[in-house]
């Protein structure tokens, strides 16, 4: 594995605890560094990092805030 991408993985909390949980990234990621987008697309799936993701909580917030303040009516 390249230097500089080992470097990002532990500077990242996220990336390395996502890592350490799944090990077989290591083996993809020693053999073919370009398998780094992979591995970074991966962890945001698991994590919910994406934006849509950030969005479709953030509508589901609103949703039970109104449906708080209906109620309270």
């Amino acid at each position: 594995m390249e230097f500089l991408l080992q470097q990002k993985l532990e500077e990242d909390k996220k990336m390395a605890t996502f890592l350490k949980l799944n090990s077989y990234w290591y083996k993809d990621l020693n053999r073919n560094s370009d398998s780094y987008k992979n591995f970074v697309t991966a962890m945001k799936d698991k994590y919910h990092l994406k934006v849509t993701d950030k969005l479709s909580d953030a509508i589901d917030n609103i949703d039970i805030i109104s449906g708080i303040l209906d109620t309270l009516k």
